[in-house]
């Protein structure tokens, strides 16, 4: 099929009842008693943001849109009015709308910014299927998305990418075009969706920014524009349309470091408690209403829960955490930074945690009950250690893994006895792409290879890259375990079959501008029951 995703006509767009079970809902799901009254808006250009699914589960997945006539509005509001607007949606086994297998509406509320995340079930495992919104006579983009393989089903193979790290400041989102070209079941953004600082006309891009965009990120209205601009991105809608997506956060969506209710010292002050709580159910309220996320991700003010599981059959499961909304303080921080640090035993802390106890309760659960072939561990930031030191000392980061080492090694030695077949850890933060071992403690020498680790470089975050660098000279000499190391930007697109992995390392030479190719800089793969990653 052409990764091209038209607009459906009016003429194309079919009349009310009969095919599937109509329905009017609220934009999280929820029946709404005074949906009929829903206001009729006079607007033209209302899905400037596109069209969105994600989630897939056998029988189905949450659909997305957000109504935006003015985008970049000051207030946040994006041109609408304070009312609730009716957005019809249609499910269709063909990209032509001649067979529609559901139709049903939701009410986009000024309270969730005019967003709508109607939840799609009784559909056909494994399958293909092309959605499209309507409101006030107006007619979207239509997507096309894929429900899961049946629960107990023994798919082929898994095809999909990740990503991570899309400053928009930083250049242009032309690693999407290429991923839009490939031929994928899902793409998983495993986070920093938006960076929350200032944008000006001192941008890598080049380009003139409305005065607007001048703030960094506090409040709702601010962070509601700010994803406005980010998902006005031509690429960025394309991707979104033409794959379910599966999101989760990292910590530019609320603040650069942040971890469970402390903000790290450094552009800012601290703030109190409650200031910060106030900026964190902005963040998450945004961050909502802009993906196709579940009513079981809507946050409850400073509260959202991310972790979660999803099945491909029984190839493989994505296990998604979330490193951030409960983790301890950074180790030997402080509340001065995380940056590199030597010689801090608080980093061995067996009481230190990042991921709290319900999830860590949660995600070793289901290393034991899981029958999937592969594990996959939607991650933030890199588990394996990265010393920075070539010598005999150590001088990690403290902010991902190499802080809560402690944890790490429990959760490493959980997988392993609890008999995980294929631990993969798929991870971003870094700007970097790297191939890693995943050891047993990486403070023993001769520990066990007992997982595996590919950490995907960004879309646009530190600019056009290179591919190799200090940094990563550093890296291949101090680390034994890291196989492969990589500064462009780009994805990593993955297939998966039942007896092997492979990770594909897909590079642009450039984002600094627009148009740049995209290659292959690198194959890695991880073979059945034989943890470590191999050159392809």
């Amino acid at each position: 099929m052409s990764s091209h995703v038209p607009s459906v006509s009016r003429r194309r767009f079919l009349g009310y009842g009969g095919a599937g079970t109509a329905a009017v809902v609220l934009g999280t799901g929820a029946l709404g008693a005074s949906a009929a009254h829903a206001y009729t808006l006079r607007k033209e250009g209302l899905f400037t943001l596109g069209v969105a699914s994600g989630d897939p589960s056998p029988d189905g997945f949450v659909l997305w849109t957000r109504l935006a006539p003015e985008p970049f509005a000051a207030d946040g509001k994006a041109g609408m009015p304070d009312r609730r607007i009716r957005v019809e949606y249609e499910v269709a086994r063909d990209e032509h709308f001649k067979h529609v297998v559901r139709r049903g509406a939701a009410v986009a509320t000024p309270e969730l910014g005019h967003s709508v995340h109607p939840e799609i079930a009784g559909l056909q495992p494994g399958h293909e299927y092309f959605y499209r919104f309507r409101a006030s006579g107006e007619i979207s983009p239509h997507g096309r998305t894929r429900t899961m393989p049946a629960a107990r089903s023994q798919p082929r193979e898994l095809n999909f990418a990740f990503a991570s790290c899309q400053a928009w400041q930083d250049g242009y989102y032309t690693a999407y075009d290429h991923i839009a070209d490939e031929d994928l079941d899902l793409v998983v953004h495993l986070g920093d969706y938006l960076y929350e600082y200032e944008l000006t006309n001192n941008n890598r891009r080049g380009v003139q920014v409305p005065p607007q965009f001048g703030t960094e990120t506090f409040d709702l209205a601010r962070y509601r524009l700010q994803y406005s601009l980010y998902k006005s991105e031509a690429p960025l809608q394309k991707a979104h349309a033409l794959f379910p997506w599966i999101h989760t956060l990292d910590d530019h969506e609320v603040v650069n470091d942040w971890a469970d209710d402390t903000v790290i010292a450094g552009r800012h002050p601290n703030p109190d408690p409650a200031e910060f709580a106030r900026r964190k159910a902005a963040a998450f309220q945004a961050f909502y209403e802009n993906l196709p996320l579940r009513r079981a991700q809507l946050p409850s003010g400073p509260d959202i829960r991310l972790h979660r599981r999803l099945a491909f059959g029984r190839l493989a499961d994505f296990t998604m955490i979330d490193t951030r909304s409960h983790r301890d303080i950074q180790a030997c921080s402080y509340g001065n930074g995380t940056g590199r640090t030597r010689d801090c035993d608080e980093r061995l802390d067996a009481s230190r945690t990042v991921l709290g106890d319900e999830q860590k309760r949660w995600l070793l659960d289901g290393f034991s009950s899981s029958e999937a072939r592969w594990h996959i561990l939607g991650n933030q930031m890199p588990m394996a250690e990265t010393d920075w030191d070539p010598g005999p000392g150590k001088w990690l980061w403290v902010d991902p893994w190499d802080g809560y080492a402690a944890e790490r090694n429990q959760l490493l030695a959980a997988a392993h006895e609890r008999g995980v077949r294929n631990l993969v850890v798929i991870s971003g933060d870094r700007h970097q792409n790297y191939a890693v071992d995943l050891k047993r403690d990486f403070d023993d020498p001769g520990s066990p290879t007992v997982a595996s680790e590919f950490v995907g470089t960004s879309v646009t975050s530190g600019g056009d890259g290179a591919d190799i660098d200090a940094t990563g000279q550093t890296f291949l000499a101090a680390n034994a375990h890291m196989k492969f190391y990589n500064a462009q930007r780009g994805y990593v697109r993955v297939n998966v079959d039942r007896e092997r992995w492979r990770s594909d390392f897909r590079v642009l030479p450039y984002v600094t501008r627009p148009g740049a190719p995209v290659s292959t800089r690198a194959s890695f793969v991880v073979e059945d029951r034989r943890p470590g990653v191999q050159e392809a």
